[in-house]
């Protein structure tokens, strides 16, 4: 029966070269290239977004996440009342604004 194929012989744990360490390397070097190169950016990009949010007053002209472009007349707790044309307001979710543009990106008001 073991013509072709040769028998396997099974290590111990204390004989596996690196024993425990060696085992869990890979997944530990994985989860570290993880944390430095998705999880740690990710947290600080929505850190700033939280921080850019809290600041939001009226007069700022910002960028929605659906494209609009607009300057706040009314900040509430969680909505801000966005004016996208002359007499035309809309309301729009405090955390629905992707960008702060700077002052005078809007003309003709």
């Amino acid at each position: 029966m073991d013509l072709f194929v040769t028998p396997a012989l099974a290590q111990d744990a204390a004989q596996a070269p690196g024993g425990m360490l060696g085992s869990f390397l890979p997944l530990i070097l994985i989860f570290v290239v993880f944390y430095f190169l998705l999880i740690r950016p990710q947290t600080k990009r929505a850190k700033e977004h939280k921080e850019m949010v809290s600041k939001l007053q009226t007069g700022d002209e910002i960028v929605t996440n659906g494209g609009l472009l607009g300057r706040i007349t009314e900040v509430g707790e969680n909505f801000i009342t966005l004016e996208v044309a002359s007499g035309v307001a809309i309301k729009v979710q405090r955390f629905q604004v992707a960008q702060l543009m700077p002052k005078g990106t809007l003309k003709g008001d």
